[in-house]
Formats: C-alpha cells, structure tokens, sequence
C-alpha cells in the first residue's frame, strides 16, 4: 500500500475514532503518481462525449438494410476460456452484440467496450467482419483528463484488419502515443477481448473460428493457398 494512502487512511481512522466524520469528497479520492497528488474533483468529474452509441453502429455499419442487437450472457465454462485466449480476468457476464445485415448477408458485428484506463474506463465501440478482422474503432466517452488522443483515425486505424492470432500489444504490433500508455493499453485490451468474443460466441457455431480456419488451411496444397481456394 502505497505511503499516501495509508496516512490517508490513518487520518480517517483517527477521526472515526474521535467521532468525526470523515469529509464526503474523501471517499475515492485518486492519487496521481505522474501529478504526485490527488486528482481534483473536477479531474475525478471529466469526461467527454464524443459519441452516442447509436452513432457508433451507424459508423459501424454505414450500408447495411438492418442492425440487430442480441444480449449475451456467458456461461463460467465460455468466460474461463475467453479469459484464458486474451490473458487477463474482466468482471463482466453479459454482452451487448450488434449485427449488420443486409438482405441475407451478413455484414459483421460490433460491442462496446469498457476497459479501464489510468484511473477510470473508457467507453468505446469495436467492429469486426464475418471472418474475424476488426474493421473499425469508435471512442464514445472518455474519463481521463489526458490520453484521448486514441480516438484519432491516425492511431486507431492501426487495429483495422487485426484478428485474435494477432499480438495487439505496444511495441509488438502498436505504436503507442506519448502521454497517453495507459489509454492506448487499455484499448488495445479491449480490441482483443472483442476478437475473441466475437471468435467463441458467433464464428465457431459458424465453423469460422480461428481454430477451424487454421485447421482448414493446414490441409490446403500450394495451389489452394497460391489462388486462395
């Protein structure tokens, strides 16, 4: 525990003790490492709009006829496997999917996301086509007071075309932005998690998983993969 809190929650004790209440704007208060102090209710307050989600599925789907939204809840067998694909835990058990289409076609899949950035989560929407790429990436809130800069066309474009057997880390596959590590992070994490969502809940029923695609082409003869048959 770091030396700022624990004062901090030696006042706090202290004052209980003596029958004080603790002041309101105590509760949650942040520290700031790189600032070297708390954040500022104004600071803890930020955040700025740049998107509705219904902005965000026309940007995802901008020709398709219709958008569905389907709600997934996931079973402890399928979280634990997600979990496992992507590296990390997250709290959430249920999804919200959007799906383009267009006449009988499908045109792909979309959800936001909510990963943490430095000290508070960034909402965000990631779109991925029928095999599996990730097509586009939408900020729609951000809480932090620096770091927006993900939301540029410049940087996120670099998640366009990206499936689950890439890396999507800094300094593997993205570059990351000056003063902002921590957003381009957490974005990057989202991205994967929404790959590997859409691989083990939609593509693999389908027998377009990432596994099955991998299997099928370690079949293939030079030809097939010379003409991509």
């Amino acid at each position: 525990m770091c030396r700022h809190m624990t004062v901090g929650l030696r006042t706090i004790v202290l004052l209980f003790l003596l029958g004080v209440s603790a002041p309101p704007s105590w509760a949650g208060r942040i520290w700031d490492s790189e600032l070297k102090r708390y954040l500022t209710e104004q600071e803890m307050m930020h955040a700025e709009v740049y998107l509705t989600e219904e902005d965000a599925v026309k940007l995802m789907f901008p020709e398709s006829e219709r958008v569905r939204k389907e709600i997934v809840r996931l079973h402890p067998d399928q979280k634990a496997q997600i979990e496992a694909r992507i590296g990390w835990k997250f709290p959430e058990e249920t999804f919200e999917i959007y799906i383009g289409e267009t006449g009988s076609a499908l045109d792909g899949y979309a959800m936001v996301q909510n990963t943490i950035g430095k000290h508070k989560p960034m909402t965000y929407m990631v779109g991925v086509d029928p095999k599996g790429q990730c097509t586009n990436v939408e900020l729609l809130v951000f809480r932090e007071s620096r770091g927006s800069e993900v939301r540029t066309k410049r940087f996120n474009a670099q998640y366009e075309g990206k499936t689950v057997s890439d890396p999507i880390r800094i300094n593997r596959d993205i570059l990351n932005i000056s003063g902002a590590t921590m957003s381009v992070r957490s974005m990057s994490a989202g991205v994967k998690r929404a790959l590997v969502l859409i691989d083990e809940l939609y593509l693999k029923p389908l027998g377009r998983g990432s596994d099955q695609v991998a299997e099928k082409r370690s079949g293939k003869g030079f030809l097939d993969f010379l003409f991509n048959e």
